[in-house]
C-alpha cells in the first residue's frame, strides 16, 4: 500500500479534463515525491451528463503509468449496468434522465418507440469494458482514509454499509460531525470548490458543469492539498 494518493473526483464524461488531470499529477509526483510510489484513486461517476463518458472509461481501463490505480463505482455506472440486465421502463427512464443520454448517443444506440433494449447497450459496451464495470469495488481503505463515491451511513460499521448507501447518501452523512474513525473521500454531492472538514474531504466540484474538475492529495506532511484543472463547461464545448 502507497503512502501518497490522489484522489479525483466525479469525471461525468469529461475525457478531457481527465487526461489533464492524469498529466498534472504525473508532474507533480514527479516534483513532489521523486520515485516514491503513489496510488491514483477515481471516485466514481465517469459516465453520463459530460460528452465523453466511454472515452473516460478506456482511458481508466488503460490505467496511467507508474501509478497503483483504484476504480471505485459511482452511482452513474450502477443505473446504467442496472439498465443493462433489463427493459423497465423506469430504470431506464431514471438513467436517461440523469445523463444516460449522453452515453446512448455516444454509443451509437438508437431507441425505437420507447423500447429498451439492454441487449444493444451490453452489446456497445463490448466484453472488456463490461469485465471493467462488473469488477468496480465500491470502496477503497487505507489505514487513515476511506475512499467511497457517495459517502456512509455515520454509525454504522463498514461491513455493514449497503451499496445502495455507499452510493447515493446526501445529507445524513454530509451533515453529521461524527468521528468516523477515518477520513471519508468523497464525491458525489457537487460543490464550487473542494470540502475539507475534520471527517470527511468532497472532491466534486461538478466537472460537466463548470469545467473544473478537482483531486486531493494525501499523505504529505503537512496534511491534504488540492490541485485542479479547468476546461470550459460541457454546454460551451
Amino acid at each position: 500500500m502507497t503512502a501518497i494518493h490522489y484522489a479525483i473526483g466525479d469525471v461525468h464524461g469529461r475525457d478531457d479534463l481527465l487526461k489533464m488531470m492524469h498529466d498534472r499529477i504525473i508532474a507533480d509526483h514527479r516534483a513532489r515525491h521523486g520515485n516514491e510510489p503513489a496510488t491514483i484513486v477515481h471516485v466514481g461517476d465517469y459516465i453520463d451528463r459530460g460528452p465523453d463518458g466511454i472515452a473516460v472509461i478506456d482511458r481508466l481501463m488503460r490505467g496511467v503509468d507508474g501509478f497503483e490505480q483504484v476504480c471505485l463505482k459511482g452511482n452513474h455506472e450502477a443505473m446504467m449496468m442496472a439498465c443493462a440486465e433489463t427493459k423497465d421502463h423506469r430504470l431506464w427512464l431514471n438513467w436517461l434522465g440523469n445523463g444516460g443520454d449522453k452515453v446512448v448517443k455516444e454509443l451509437g444506440i438508437v431507441i425505437r418507440f420507447g423500447k429498451f433494449d439492454p441487449d444493444q447497450l451490453l452489446d456497445r459496451l463490448g466484453s472488456a469494458r463490461l469485465e471493467w464495470l462488473r469488477a468496480l469495488p465500491v470502496y477503497h481503505s487505507t489505514p487513515d482514509h476511506l475512499f467511497v463515491h457517495a459517502g456512509i451511513v455515520p454509525g454504522v460499521p463498514l461491513e455493514e454499509q449497503t451499496e445502495k448507501d455507499l452510493l447515493w447518501i446526501r445529507d445524513r452523512f454530509l451533515k453529521s460531525e461524527d468521528d468516523h474513525g477515518v477520513v471519508v473521500v468523497h464525491g458525489h454531492t457537487p460543490t464550487e470548490a473542494p470540502e475539507i472538514r475534520p471527517n470527511r474531504v468532497g472532491i466534486d466540484t461538478g466537472a460537466f458543469l463548470t469545467g473544473r474538475l478537482t483531486a486531493v492529495v494525501l499523505g504529505e506532511p503537512n496534511g491534504p492539498r488540492f490541485l485542479t484543472v479547468e476546461g470550459a463547461p460541457s454546454e460551451l464545448r
